[in-house]
């Protein structure tokens, strides 16, 4: 037994101490229980994954079109038709019926609402799309929850810096006002950002997403800034008439010390998790401010690399601060996989994992996707969602929306019996399940990414996340359900895990309904999968992992 030093790494010890206890078949045990009869189950798309139409209805260029007619992607291929959502809604409204899913969350494309980014190029014809699939989804029973922004910025406003301009809170404060006026008297959740963290990152980070810039400190300000002047139009001009609700959506792993005995990869962990989600969750739901972590580590490499500066962190005024602190109606999370993380030298190297001083690494025994950064560890949701709740709503009681949870398959092979994503879907959202009844975490949605295959930026249509298989060899762009998608449906009428046969009792009464069930016959659907222990229940946390170092830049 290894003790955790809940000084050192704060609330993120807590929590590894709240699990340090369990065994593997402890943590992995399923849990065979009900959501709540309200709970909220949704499915996903993105603007520019899905709609094509990217030059149609007066509709602007966005920054990921420009990336596409520069040849950057997978196979030189471009989001020009993409699903062609833009001309089949009722389509893929009839897709969300089958499903069964009581609520659809996608987002709106700027460029295609303001074509040059500011109100005086309104395009009707591209609000009247918006008010089409709206209407179409009340109709149909589903619940429309709006995305402002998912990445497309339009490109008028990038020639001008884009999100390390200033200039850009304002512009984004009245595209966001419009959205509320035109369609808030349907729209009753908003999504001002998703993964904020990708777009500063990857975006002006890394240069892997457009539009390549290295200035990503300043976009983060500029993003949270952009986000609290949202919420506060629509606090002050709209809330009491829609009665809404306006949230972020903040991506983030779950990072596990690679060696829980050693205080340095405790500390690292706990950086890790601040550099991703606490550079914007900390200043909306703590003080208002950066983490203090963050803060000095930015700090101490401006002192260790004078003639490099890695990272310069803008301040926020105190009147800025809060402002911020507090403007966020709920918790929007999106969570892919987990990492196992190291306390390392970092140097004068750029990034979070130079600047932060800890290396990614993940465990060879989970399952690995498509995707060269997704890897299957769902026991990390359950601590991350325990994680969130004691670090940021401690002294809120804003709901946790699991506003984004998926994995791609490559487009190669047999599209439709894709057994690896059922599997990855049926465990995370037990964990999920655990997290609400095992710790009384308050989460009340669940997102899948996503309705159906699309454009994946720098991957093209190389990977696909889809519950449906969309046919991109097609003009008129076919979808057809995946195994996972009858999967899914049968998961919703059910509302959740349980059954009528209780399968493991233990002698205490505690902990009645967790069991090991065979988890792809659990749907009755035939998987051919055969459920293995792959680690000794008497692994103790000394035990050394071989692990291999991955790049934390997310696509």
């Amino acid at each position: 037994m290894c003790h955790i030093n809940k000084v050192l790494v704060g609330d993120t010890g807590l929590v590894l101490a709240a699990f340090e206890t369990q065994t593997t078949i402890e943590r992995d045990l399923f849990l065979k229980e009900s959501f709540p009869a309200d709970f909220q189950w949704a499915t996903s798309s993105e603007s520019f994954k899905v709609e094509g139409g990217w030059a149609e209805g007066g509709k602007g260029e966005t920054i990921w079109d420009r990336f596409g007619h520069k040849g950057l992607a997978f196979a030189n291929q471009t989001a020009d038709l993409a699903c062609d959502s833009f001309h089949k809604v009722d389509y893929d409204v009839y897709l969300l019926r089958g499903l069964n899913v009581n609520t659809y969350q996608f987002s709106i494309s700027w460029a295609r609402i303001f074509p040059s980014g500011h109100r005086n190029s309104q395009s009707e014809q591209g609000a009247l799309y918006y008010d089409k699939l709206i209407n179409a989804l009340i109709e149909s029973g589903v619940q429309p929850v709006v995305t402002l922004y998912h990445w497309d910025l339009p490109q008028a406003l990038q020639d001008y810096g884009g999100w390390t301009n200033t200039s850009i809170v304002e512009a984004f404060k009245d595209y966001a006002d419009f959205c509320f006026s035109r369609f808030g008297d349907r729209v009753k959740t908003w999504n001002t950002f998703s993964s904020p963290w990708v777009v500063s990152h990857a975006g002006y980070g890394t240069g892997e997403h457009p539009p390549g810039y290295f200035l990503s400190l300043q976009v983060t300000h500029n993003i949270i800034k952009s986000h609290t002047e949202a919420w506060h139009v629509y606090n002050d001009k709209h809330r009491t008439k829609q009665g809404g609700k306006v949230g972020i959506a903040l991506n983030s792993d779950w990072a596990e010390p690679r060696n829980v005995s050693r205080p340095e990869d405790m500390a690292a962990a706990d950086r890790y998790l601040q550099f991703m989600l606490g550079w914007f969750a900390h200043p909306i739901f703590v003080d208002g401010d950066y983490p203090a972590t963050l803060k000095t580590q930015v700090e101490e490499k401006r002192k260790e690399c004078p003639h490099s500066e890695p990272a310069r962190l803008p301040a926020f005024t105190p009147e800025e601060k809060k402002r911020i602190l507090g403007a966020a109606d709920f918790f929007g999370l999106n969570h892919y996989t987990s990492r196992l993380v190291n306390s390392s030298d970092g140097g004068c190297t750029p990034g979070p994992q130079g600047v932060g001083d800890f290396q990614a690494h993940v465990d060879p025994s989970w399952s690995s996707t498509a995707s060269d950064w997704i890897y299957s560890a769902p026991w990390g949701l359950r601590r991350l969602l325990k994680y969130i709740s004691t670090e940021y709503l401690k002294g809120t009681k804003v709901p946790i929306y699991i506003t984004g949870n998926g994995m791609p398959t490559e487009h190669s092979g047999d599209p439709f019996n894709d057994t690896s994503r059922i599997l990855y879907m049926e465990s995370y959202m037990n964990e999920a399940l655990k997290a609400m009844h095992l710790d009384g975490v308050n989460v009340q949605r669940f997102t899948v990414q996503s309705l159906m295959d699309g454009f994946e930026g720098p991957q093209g249509y190389s990977q696909q996340f889809g519950l449906h298989h969309v046919d991109f060899d097609l003009p008129d762009r076919p979808r057809t359900p995946k195994q996972s998608a009858y999967f899914y449906s049968q998961i919703i009428e059910k509302n959740g895990f349980a059954s009528k046969k209780q399968m493991f009792n233990s002698p205490e009464g505690q902990n009645q309904h967790l069991s090991w069930i065979p988890l792809s016959g659990l749907m009755g659907i035939k998987l051919d999968l055969v459920f293995t222990m792959w680690t000794s229940p008497t692994q103790t946390c000394q035990e050394h992992r071989s692990t291999r170092l991955i790049s934390t830049t997310k696509s």
